[in-house]
């Protein structure tokens, strides 16, 4: 007698959603349960044919499996060993062929053949100076790290011997086992996930296929570069084990903070102090450039503090492109210090003779404030 389809046995579509699901089961459940239904032979059979089907279609990988292959996926007992699966084919591989279509992925993992794996990344951080932002520059740095045996050339044998095929996995790194609808997988216990034996290690590495050494190297550092820039070294990283590929080295970049400079992106910003003087009758001066000349700034008469003046292309360059930044110098009036009599008389002078045209910004404060206050 052929079984019924799981969807019509709790007569519901093949879209239902979960909560949907649960609903069907529960009324279905309901209504053939045995002790509503004593001493029918019937009622019982539809009951348990209501609990399989629900047993199935509540389980996500269950359900994709029978939508896939149908009742199919369960024959053979709900075992993955032995007899015959669709078409004649042995269930284990038939099997294997729906964990795969689910997980992804083929027989032995990630790991290569022969147990070789792929070396660690490495980091190392890197500070420069914002000078060497602008120019760009070729470091040389010293890491510590683990290269490739040379005795045994990463194989992790006694030179003259080699690595053996792991009897257990057959040099996959990794068994299966069957547990009712699962084909579970796991690291092999005998190699550790290898795939292979070394029956005589090499004295060198301890059998390991790479040493620990400090090596030189030169990391050419691009104009522009900003505080976080990573640069990566491909194949630099640690040694990959038993003869597979090594990982990279990665250059975490930081900025020193410079005495006279302030950077936002590719724009640079310099607070210069102005005299009194020379913000009330105007002047010049020669501002300093990153790039370690100097740049003339025109100072207009009645300068406030806080006034920017900008010098066109005179920032940082723009990593990977021929665009450069501005240069932006804030001025900032500084009020003369530790007076003469003289000096003080002047001044005083100056306030008898001062207007309100002479300082409009405090004025129209003051103004504002005393209207504020009703005018009192």
């Amino acid at each position: 007698m052929s079984k019924r389809d799981f969807y019509e046995v709790l007569e519901v579509e093949r879209t239902v959603t979960e909560q949907e699901l649960k609903v069907a089961f529960r009324k279905s459940a309901m209504r053939w349960h045995p002790d509503r239904n004593a001493g029918d032979p019937e009622a019982e059979a539809r009951f348990k044919e209501v609990n399989a089907a629900y047993e199935c279609l509540k389980d996500p990988q269950k359900r994709a499996a029978y939508d896939r292959f149908g009742h199919a996926a369960f024959e053979q007992g709900g075992g993955f060993g032995g007899g015959g699966g669709p078409g004649g084919a042995d269930m284990s591989d038939f099997m294997s062929d729906i964990f795969e279509s689910f997980f992804g992925g083929g027989r032995g993992g990630g790991r290569s053949s022969g147990g070789r794996e792929r070396g660690a990344d490495l980091r190392y951080n890197m500070e420069i100076s914002l000078e060497d932002a602008f120019t760009g520059k070729t470091a040389q740095i010293r890491i510590p790290t683990s290269v490739t045996c040379d005795s045994c050339s990463g194989t992790g044998a006694k030179p003259g011997s080699k690595p053996r095929p792991c009897g257990t996995c057959g040099g996959a790194g990794k068994v299966r086992a069957s547990q009712g609808f699962f084909l579970m997988e796991r690291t092999c216990p005998t190699c550790g996930g290898r795939g292979e034996i070394i029956d005589d290690p090499c004295e060198a590495c301890a059998g390991a296929g790479k040493t620990t050494r400090e090596r030189t190297l030169e990391v050419a550092i691009p104009p522009g570069v900003e505080d976080g820039t990573r640069i990566r070294l491909s194949g630099e990283g640690e040694a990959g084990s038993r003869g597979g590929p090594s990982g990279d080295l990665y250059i975490f970049l930081s900025i020193e903070q410079h005495p006279l400079f302030q950077r936002d992106g590719a724009d640079l910003y310099c607070r210069v102090p102005i005299e009194m003087t020379t913000a009330a009758l105007g002047g010049a001066f020669d501002a300093p450039t990153i790039d370690g000349g100097a740049a003339k700034v025109k100072i207009p008469e009645g300068t406030q503090s806080g006034a920017q003046f900008r010098l066109k292309g005179k920032g940082m360059p723009v990593l990977r492109s021929k665009e450069v930044g501005d240069m932006y110098i804030q001025a900032v009036v500084e009020i003369p210090q530790k007076l003469t009599r003289r000096q003080r008389e002047l001044l005083e002078a100056f306030a008898a003779e001062a207007s309100e045209a002479n300082h409009p910004e405090s004025n129209g404060f003051f103004s504002r404030v005393k209207e504020f206050f009703g005018g009192t």
